[in-house]
């Protein structure tokens, strides 16, 4: 699909502007919708001025438009972190189903191929291990961080349902831990606590034992796997994930040992956190051809020397 024009809906977020970053390599003109709830203008300024970039900042659970041709329309607005999408739970929900349905609804008018921005929280906490596409999952819906796993479970829903009775074009991945440049420093998500934690030489905060584990996928490998899926023919929801598997702790201490310093703290366990996350990334490989290349310690030490840069240490 390069040489196409792409509407990246939460483009200025991290993920997000990864992926409008790429897309623009690529030669595709990219639309970047973002209404900077948990997206920075920063992560995407660079772009400013690239031919075919535009950003746009605007709330997709309202409606959109976007004038002109779209050859695809990839959502991925919403807060991702449990930190944001507990502080934001009505709009994690509305972005979820209104912000879907709004994107469903211009890819119609467009034509334009859809790519949902789902997560490995729709299979709860999972009680199948490691979690193929198959598995329907095990989800608290009325937890606190049900907020975020529903909106995704109806999203894949709404998705589908475009697909069958429209016969619009859809993928969905599903994407497990996502880590790397450009996530926010307070973003809740557990690299960056560590990793900030022990760049200012604050306790690491482990919660619970440490002993319940995360599959976790570097940014470029992740992109690389959107777009596999993006250019592909597959309809079907499909793992994008590192499958390799590391516990709480052994990810804390490998953060020490980079950065070279830090202390461990326990703190209880949050709500319905999952004890196990792991991909099975079988459809990935064989479908896309895609497998994650970065293995866990030089993702980290790149993402250590940037959050140095960002904190100007």
């Amino acid at each position: 699909m390069t040489g196409r024009r792409i509407v990246v809906t939460g483009g200025a977020g991290f993920l997000g502007s990864h992926l409008c970053e790429r897309l623009v390599e690529r030669g595709d003109a990219v639309v970047c919708l973002d209404n900077l709830s948990t997206g920075r203008v920063a992560n995407v300024e660079h772009l400013f001025g690239r031919p075919g970039f535009t950003f746009v900042e605007h709330d997709v659970s309202t409606y959109i438009w976007v004038p002109g041709e779209v050859d695809a329309v990839l959502h991925f607005a919403s807060p991702a972190s449990p930190a944001d999408y507990l502080a934001l739970p009505i709009q994690t929900l509305k972005v979820g189903s209104l912000g879907t349905h709004n994107a469903l609804g211009l890819s119609k008018a467009k034509g334009a191929r859809f790519l949902l921005a789902s997560t490995s929280e729709v299979y709860g906490d999972p009680l199948v291990h490691p979690q193929p596409e198959t598995y329907w999952g095990n989800v608290n819906p009325i937890g606190p961080r049900g907020v975020y796993d529903e909106a995704k479970r109806f999203a894949e829903a709404m998705t589908m349902a475009y697909h069958r009775y429209h016969g619009l074009e859809t993928r969905i991945a599903r994407i497990f831990n996502t880590y790397g440049p450009r996530m926010r420093p307070d973003d809740g998500r557990v690299v960056s606590n560590l990793v900030v934690q022990a760049l200012t030489g604050r306790p690491l905060t482990i919660y619970g034992d440490g002993t319940q584990t995360r599959s976790f996928c570097y940014v470029d490998d992740e992109v690389a796997g959107l777009l596999a899926l993006l250019d592909s023919e597959v309809d079907e929801p499909v793992n994008i994930g590192n499958p390799d598997e590391y516990t709480v702790a052994e990810l804390a201490q490998l953060v020490v040992g980079i950065v070279g310093r830090g202390e461990i703290e326990y703190h209880p366990l949050p709500v319905d956190d999952p004890v196990r996350r792991r991909p099975d990334i079988t459809r990935a490989r064989e479908l896309l051809g895609w497998r994650p290349g970065i293995d866990l310690a030089e993702g980290l030490a790149l993402t250590v020397d940037w959050f140095r840069r960002e904190l100007g240490l």
